[in-house]
């Protein structure tokens, strides 16, 4: 049995129960937790997917090895708490997007309804030995919530997307009392080195806390932090990527290319993914280079994400119509330079895809990790690999470095420059940077990124005391609100941390 598995179980939270029926498509928390769950005994706690008058109870079952909770959720908060708040509001400033941030008193305080609510319910399944691992934007107070019911577990949290600096966490109404929540948690992980220095700036500089090498220190409570970079199952994707099918299907693509180049990008519809400045570089090759024409096609997959949000509405009719033009400009009657699906695909079909392309082309404004990327490199023949094109501003940068052609995502030229380095990289250079990204894929692995996060959290540091929380000496003006120990958090109307029977 495995130092973990003997602790007790792992209580998983997340918005939204990972697809765990069945084949899972490509990325997402599912794919990255699996693996946790399964070692250590799991149960994977969050939203049901519906919504209904009353918050539902608690329902219990097990999918495919993995024990399942989820909860309906109240329709008169739900959408002020998801797409009011979370993805309004924390989304894009944690993708660096203030112009874009939408700040309403009643989202925020729908969003703190919803995480004390999924406190209550979650605390009635808890047992006194259960380690609780919390994810994303989304839950950032559920462990304030869960402390208030008098929970002593140890609870972790982790980021899963970018950690802005503090001159835009600065600019968010109630900033120190959503961030002050984390201070509930023993361990708060990161994508990267470059977000936990970020998160430690904005904590002297905002909630009095104090850096140490391992996390930080605010009074007399110890909060460890670290950077967890999340990787994905090389072993499986390689296994998707060399299958039957998906080699049978690479070779039919390849035959229909023709000898051409082709360049592929797979990324929900989101702004941050930097798809218009994407198919800007493209265009940019093209008209930089124009031996490219005819020669390269590019393959972008996009399905539709929060459809019913105005502002993703209006990204895609952009998309679309700058493909289109793109095609006018550029297309012949038997070459379509810019090929643009909005659909989702299987993991299989993915790999088949990546496989027949020479080019991943990875080029978000700003993401936490992007497996992606990992997934394109995993999917590569060894012996006749493809060439990463990588934005310099994703999580995965830090990990992959100059193995992939790291990218500005905002410079056309670059974007350009790189394209066509790619198409004539020769294959011995090709072979070495594919050998060096797959060494470290494999090093820094879904497993590993569960396995060092568990470790961390069933470390020596003192689980929360019962009592209230000194905090060390705050900025001029700081009220404490949110932070433990300090005051009386501000709460919303109506909202009271206390046990309420389901």
């Amino acid at each position: 049995m495995s130092k973990t598995a003997a602790k007790g179980r792992l209580i998983c939270v997340s918005n939204r129960v990972g697809t765990v029926r069945g084949a899972p498509l490509a990325g997402g928390l599912a794919v990255a937790l699996s693996s946790a769950l399964i070692a250590n005994r799991g149960l994977w706690f969050g939203w049901s997917g519906k919504t209904a008058s009353e918050a539902g109870a608690v329902v219990l079952e097990e999918i495919n090895g993995i024990n399942v909770a989820t909860l309906d959720l109240p329709t008169a908060d739900f959408d002020h708490y998801y797409a009011g708040y979370a993805n309004g509001c924390l989304w894009p400033l944690c993708h660096f997007r203030l112009d874009l941030v939408q700040f309403a008193r009643e989202h925020y305080d729908a969003y703190r309804r919803i995480n004390a609510l999924i406190a209550r319910r979650l605390a009635d399944l808890l047992k006194p030995d259960d380690r609780i691992w919390v994810h994303d934007y989304h839950l950032i107070p559920l462990a304030e919530e869960l402390r208030a019911l008098g929970c002593r577990n140890r609870i972790g949290f982790f980021l899963h997307i970018p950690t802005p600096p503090h001159e835009l966490l600065a600019a968010l109404p109630r900033h120190r009392e959503l961030m002050g929540s984390l201070l509930h948690y023993d361990v708060v992980g990161l994508q990267t080195e470059a977000d936990r220095h970020r998160l430690h700036d904005y904590a002297v500089r905002e909630l009095g806390c104090s850096v140490t090498d391992d996390g930080m220190n605010c009074g007399t409570r110890r909060i460890r932090t670290g950077a967890f970079p999340v990787g994905i199952d090389v072993d499986e994707f390689v296994g998707y990527a060399t299958s039957p099918r998906a080699l049978q299907e690479s070779r039919r693509m390849s035959k229909l290319l023709d000898g051409r180049t082709q360049v592929i990008g797979v990324d929900r519809l989101d702004y941050s993914k930097g798809l218009l400045r994407r198919a800007a570089g493209f265009e940019r090759l093209l008209e930089k280079y124009p031996r490219a024409q005819r020669n390269v096609e590019f393959l972008q997959v996009t399905p539709i994400s929060r459809g019913e949000v105005r502002a993703y509405q209006d990204f895609r009719t952009e998309l679309e119509a700058l493909a289109s033009h793109i095609n006018g400009r550029f297309g012949t009657f038997d070459w379509t330079p810019l090929r643009y699906l909005n659909k989702a695909l299987p993991q299989r079909t993915l790999a088949a895809l990546y496989r027949a392309s020479r080019i991943g082309l990875v080029t978000p404004i700003r993401d936490g990790m992007n497996l992606v990327a990992k997934e394109y490199v995993a999917a590569q023949d060894p012996e006749d690999p493809g060439v990463l094109i990588l934005s310099s501003f994703a999580g995965a940068a830090e990990q992959m470095g100059d193995d992939a052609l790291l990218v500005n995502p905002y410079d056309p030229d670059d974007v350009a420059d790189a394209l066509e380095r790619a198409r004539w990289m020769s294959l011995e250079e090709r072979i070495e940077r594919h050998r060096d990204l797959m060494a470290g894929m494999r090093r820094q692995s879904a497993d590993h990124w569960q396995r060092s996060y568990l470790e961390a959290l069933d470390g020596d540091a003192p689980a929360v005391p019962a009592g209230h929380i000194t905090v060390a000496a705050a900025p001029a003006g700081f009220t404490g609100k949110g932070v433990p120990g300090t005051s009386t958090p501000n709460r919303p109307a109506g909202h009271r941390a206390q046990a309420v029977s389901p």
